[in-house]
This record gives C-alpha cells, structure tokens and sequence, in this order.
C-alpha cells in the first residue's frame, strides 16, 4: 500500500467525529504552522455552536507557530494516542479502542521516518496533569503536528465544558 493511502487511513482512524480531526499532506514541512491553523479553523467551524461567545484565539501564523513546542517522537506518540482516545474536558471515557489507536500512531510516525520532527502546544501528559496554549479559540485544545518524509501530519482535538 502507498505511504500516502496508509498514511490517511491511519490518520482518519484516530479522528472522530465528535472533537478530533486530522490532516495529512505533501509538504516540506516549512508550512507546519499553515496546516495546523488550516484544521483549527475547521474544527472552530464545525464547534463555533459551542464556543464561548465572544471566544477568541490565534490568528495568524504567527501566533500559531509560538503555540508549538518541539517534542520527541515518543511524546508525541503518546500525546497523539491520549488526543485520540480520551477527552480533554473529561479524561476516563475512552473514544476508540486504545490498542488499535496505539498501533495506528506507531505506523503513523514510523511512516514520517526517524528524522521527523514533532510539535506540540501541549505541556505533559493526561496523567501527570497538562497545560496548553491555544491554538483556537476553544476553551480546550491539543494538537500535535510533524513533518518528515515530505509529509505534514496534524492531529487536534477541540473541546468545551
């Protein structure tokens, strides 16, 4: 199977429709903060019934890019399982199936290969609490993106209480 193919399969089994979403291109990676504002804007679409009037967040580029941390892979694995499976607002109440979520991930970043970068705008792991800065203008988010191989991949969850 194409890297491409598998890659976006992968990608949509760790979305759902109820909070995460996920993208995938060709790219040299230097446009990282464009694709991640590009599915923020998505998800603030589909959620802007639930967002606190008068809510606001990035904008531009910019900002989107001092949002990013760099993280290792193995962060970013974990982080992209927990974004995949539990809730921001209400950790406990698995989404998907946690072993195929790791399993998908884990293919996911070897496609991008061992010379990937990872980014996150999340600080730590559901355990061990976690704090964030936003990348939209939602009460909760978490994103993860990386870049290696040609492709860009982003994974975002948006949430409200």
């Amino acid at each position: 199977m194409d890297d491409a193919v598998l890659l976006e399969a992968l990608l949509l089994s760790l979305a759902s429709e109820e909070s995460v979403y996920s993208r995938w291109c060709w790219s040299s990676g230097a446009d990282l903060a464009h694709h991640v504002r590009e599915l923020a804007t998505t998800a603030e679409a589909d959620w802007a019934h639930e967002a606190v009037v008068g809510a606001t967040g990035p904008t531009t580029l910019k900002e989107i890019e001092a949002a990013l941390r760099p993280v290792t892979r193995d962060t970013a694995a974990g982080l992209m399982v927990n974004l995949s499976t539990d809730s921001l607002v209400f950790p406990g109440h698995p989404r998907r199936d946690l072993a195929q979520a790791r399993r998908a991930v884990t293919k996911a970043i070897s496609i991008l290969g061992p010379e990937s970068e990872w980014f996150s705008n999340i600080d730590g792991f559901w355990k061990s609490g976690r704090a964030w800065n936003p990348v939209t203008r939602h009460t909760f988010d978490g994103v993860v993106a990386g870049r290696g191989a040609g492709f860009v991949v982003v994974l975002l969850q948006v949430s409200e209480d």
